[in-house]
């Protein structure tokens, strides 16, 4: 299937509640824009619902004013045509969202003239005389994601596009506490919308994906959301795209990658693939209540294992420049199948 046909698929549910895992660079930003497209109203090019995806995140950027040795950094709104809601918020609004986070930085927005043009920068400071600092990247897509929530609530947006939220991996660069917490406003969000409005949630991180599977179908609260809840894994084999449904209570994540490289192993294998086993080592070895990937390699049967971890650490954590979908060499194919083979061979895995 093509993204389109997806957005399609998804379009014609009859559930409310869509969630859908998948890995980086299955394409759920162009997902997100096929679905925006096919929903949009024929007559007007009318946007039915709203979005919160990586062209958001796009909108911030920031101005490091090296001319002046940083002194006035800020980060930089781009005109889009969600400038003329901007006026709809203030700090109190968006430091609201910020609460959970417990952001250790205060903000103000720099306006300009033209209300309708909105805000043309933000900048933050800790100290009382309000000397600007640049965020770290986490805290930076805390804030954009506290921003999207606060608009979410301007009826004179979300009210006016009112079919569908849509929210693509608004966790990229946070670590396990906000990731939680990022789950807990999604499921807040779900709360207030899902009996008026369809809502997607999209997203590569398999714990935030599992907060939310469990909340929606076995939670307290679960009895009003369970029937309106559909639940897939998106996934891409030589570009082919297919929306396969997950109705299992427990997402076993170790089986779903494995059954990934399986298939891998059948067609091609590349580079990041050691990226995936790599995974797989550090989820059952956290399992069996070790935590070291080298006590795994110890019960498969693995000879060499410190120059084997030491091998598959630094083909797991290629330097971000490298191109990862490059293919094996064949020694680090033999690597990698010894370890798969051996692993599926000690522990009778079956995920087909």
């Amino acid at each position: 299937m093509k993204h389109s046909e997806i957005a399609q698929q998804l379009k014609d549910l009859n559930e409310n509640i869509i969630l859908i895992y998948a890995f980086n660079a299955t394409g759920k930003t162009r997902l997100s824009v096929e679905y925006k497209n096919i929903t949009k109203n024929p007559d007007n090019g009318q946007h039915a619902g709203v979005y919160y995806n990586a062209f958001s995140e796009d909108l911030f950027v920031w101005d490091n004013d090296e001319e002046h040795n940083n002194a006035n950094v800020s980060l930089q709104v781009l005109p889009s045509s969600l400038s003329q809601f901007h006026s709809f918020l203030t700090t109190e609004l968006i430091e609201e969202k910020l609460v959970p986070y417990a952001p250790k930085y205060k903000f103000n927005f720099n306006l300009y003239d033209d209300p309708e043009k909105g805000i043309e920068s933000i900048t933050f400071f800790i100290d009382d005389d309000h000397t600007p600092i640049k965020i770290s990247r986490g805290e930076e897509r805390i804030f954009v994601w506290s921003f999207f929530l606060a608009l979410f609530e301007v009826d004179a947006w979300a009210n006016q596009q009112d079919a569908h939220i849509l929210i693509d991996d608004p966790v990229s660069s946070l670590d396990e506490h906000n990731i939680f917490i990022t789950a807990e406003s999604i499921f807040d969000l779900i709360e207030s919308n899902y009996a008026n409005k369809r809502i997607i949630i999209t997203t590569h991180h398999i714990g935030l994906f599992s907060i939310l599977f469990d909340r929606l179908k076995k939670g307290e609260k679960s009895s009003r959301y369970r029937n309106l809840t559909k639940a897939f894994i998106l996934s891409n084999k030589n570009n082919e795209l297919k929306l396969k449904k997950h109705d299992k209570d427990v997402f076993l994540f170790h089986l779903h990658l494995l059954q990934t490289i399986e298939d891998a192993i059948k067609d091609q294998l590349f580079m990041y693939h050691f990226v995936l086993l790599r995974q797989v080592l550090e989820n059952i070895s956290s399992f069996l209540g070790s935590g070291k990937v080298s006590y795994i390699l110890e019960q498969i049967g693995i000879q060499n294992i410190e120059e084997t971890i030491s091998r598959i650490n630094s083909l797991s954590h290629q330097n971000a420049y490298r191109f990862q979908f490059y293919e094996m060499s064949e020694a680090e194919e033999s690597l990698f199948k010894e370890v798969f083979e051996k692993l599926i061979a000690k522990y009778h895995f079956k995920f087909h």
